[in-house]
């Protein structure tokens, strides 16, 4: 690929492979690729100048050809419980939300792929914005680097984010190149050596993009399952009309048959007053994933404007799980985090200019389930 100053090439999203043949490329030893990740991801560094393990005629020529781009923080608010949301602004003026959710013996990151989501889920906010497009591999890390340069780091760990969860806006699956990149840097010891169990992937079902996943790699897996027949899911998952539930499990069992994938799949069920919140549909639940080696996150649905649907009461949650359980399977019932900054399960949080050619107006964006750190081992 050739680069000029008036087009550098961004490096923040590279893998350590690509880059190293990058470097080859410019006549250099591939171990530079090596140094530069963790000057980036582990040091925190975007200044070439100051990565002084490089010569100084490697470090002007990357300052003439490369860049390490981040987005810009739009907004940022901590709540009192301690989770932290970002709104950030891409180089196109497009935004996208980013959810840090902490914990005592973890620091999940709810990050997002796309802007927006194509998918069209009935009860899903950032469905209602539409799509407008994939992001790019270091538009996804940024947001990883971004929350690890704000946030304190706890005693005891050597960053901030020690789990991440692809829950944010958008469906990743559908962005799948930019989406394994990203993942290949999360995992890579020189950049931010998160293990394959503390990284999860939300799909709401794309099967043959599931198949090419589990080609690459064994992240953990969540689906957005939220029904428990065909009937009630194609209404509410339309990808479902394409990729019915029979085939997904399927995919699901073959994503975790290898005897290397020792996790569950986390199956996540939004729980809509009324609609697939009754015990009939708990029964039928029961009877879909009875061999399918799998825990349930229960998520009560939180109302956005212009929904048609209703929270259940937590009665209604409640006797909805201890059927679950009682049938064997391991079920969480999700809780709200940072209610105090609207970053709850499918609220809207904030109001960002939209540059994306459909005119300069006001969209709102949504956390999309970011506190399913109950997906994360």
């Amino acid at each position: 690929m050739s680069t000029s100053p008036a087009n550098p090439l961004n490096l923040l999203g590279m893998p350590r492979k690509r880059l190293a043949e990058q470097f080859e490329q410019w006549g250099e030893r591939g171990f530079r690729a090596t140094q530069l990740i963790k000057w980036i991801h582990q040091r925190g560094v975007t200044d070439f100048t100051a990565m002084t393990d490089l010569s100084k005629a490697l470090r002007e020529r990357l300052g003439q050809v490369a860049e390490i781009d981040l987005p810009e923080i739009a907004l940022e608010r901590s709540s009192d419980d301690g989770t932290v949301k970002w709104v950030l602004r891409l180089a196109d003026g497009n935004a996208i939300e980013t959810v840090f959710i902490p914990e005592d013996d973890r620091g999940t990151l709810c990050i997002s792929s796309q802007v927006g989501c194509a998918l069209d889920c009935t009860f899903c906010s950032t469905a209602q914005q539409g799509f407008n497009r994939n992001l790019t591999a270091h538009e996804i890390i940024g947001q990883i680097w971004l929350a690890n340069s704000r946030l304190p780091v706890p005693e005891g760990r050597s960053r901030a984010v020690t789990n991440v969860v692809f829950m944010g806006m958008g469906e990743p699956l559908a962005n799948f190149d930019a989406v394994v990149d990203a993942i290949d840097l999360m995992l890579d010891d020189n950049a931010y050596g998160l293990s394959k169990r503390r990284v999860t992937l939300s799909t709401s079902g794309l099967v043959p993009a599931l198949d090419r996943l589990g080609e690459v790699t064994d992240v953990a897996l969540a689906v957005s399952l939220h029904a428990p027949n065909d009937a009630l899911r194609d209404r509410l998952v339309p990808i479902n009309r394409k990729y019915p539930i029979r085939e997904l499990l399927e995919a699901c069992r073959r994503y975790t048959r290898d005897g290397a994938r020792h996790h569950r799949v986390t199956f996540e069920y939004v729980l809509l007053a009324g609609i697939n919140d009754q015990p009939e549909h708990a029964r039928e639940l029961i009877d879909l994933l009875r061999d399918v080696p799998c825990k349930i996150n229960l998520i009560p649905f939180n109302p956005f404007p212009g929904s048609p649907f209703v929270r259940p009461s937590m009665n209604a949650v409640h006797a909805f799980e201890r059927l679950l359980g009682d049938a064997g399977f391991v079920t969480i019932i999700r809780r709200t985090r940072g209610d105090d900054i609207d970053a709850a399960c499918g609220q809207l949080v904030g109001q960002v200019a939209d540059r994306s050619g459909r005119g300069a107006r006001m969209i709102r964006l949504h956390a999309a389930l970011p506190q399913r750190v109950g997906a994360t081992a």
